[in-house]
């Protein structure tokens, strides 16, 4: 009988903070996510841009920016770490986010194509979904220049916008919109 004495012990929020860069918690384990280069990176930032202009002209909600922690509690994944969210919850201070946020936005990098990129996004969406997010943005700006809206009322079948079109965040960010040609530069 061979018994196994090794205990590796499952990460924790308090370890997470600890951590240079972007990571998440998945597995118990830390998950490093790589810097994401030029289109990817302008695309977050436009959408973080254009949801603070929402929150500050309508009072409610705030916008997330890209690198930001969202503490869960789910079995398998205890963090997020979208490109840009919009936020509905209390302020945190110094802590990460409480709950997920009510609207994510995850912009594909150079890594996220490919039968397993395409199962861990898609795992992703459900987490979100299971955590109380209400609509997920599939944002492709390098390949098919698109943004599959997915809601947590239909998770499967995505709105698909793509360039010359406008994009919506419906019921989660009530009455924003933003043009799919300005994740462009």
């Amino acid at each position: 009988m061979v018994i196994d004495m090794s205990t590796k012990a499952e990460a924790t929020i308090e370890d997470l903070y600890a951590v240079d860069g972007k990571a998440e918690i998945i597995n118990g384990e830390i998950v490093h996510m790589p810097p994401t280069g030029d289109v990817p990176g302008y695309a977050g930032d436009e959408i973080f841009v254009s949801l603070r202009e929402h929150c500050r002209h309508t009072g409610n909600g705030r916008a997330v920016s890209d690198n930001k922690g969202f503490s869960v509690n789910l079995p398998h994944r205890k963090s997020f770490s979208p490109d840009a969210a919009y936020y509905t919850g209390r302020p945190m201070g110094a802590e990460f986010f409480e709950g997920a946020p009510v609207f994510a936005a995850e912009v594909r990098s150079k890594s996220d194509y490919g039968a397993k990129a395409e199962n861990e996004m898609r795992q992703k969406r459900a987490d979100y979904f299971a955590t109380g997010t209400l609509v997920v943005w599939d944002v492709d700006v390098l390949r098919d220049n698109a943004v599959r809206v997915y809601r947590a009322t239909d998770p499967d079948v995505p709105q698909v916008f793509r360039r010359g079109e406008v994009a919506d965040a419906e019921p989660a960010v009530p009455g924003w919109r933003m043009p799919v040609d300005a994740l462009f530069e």
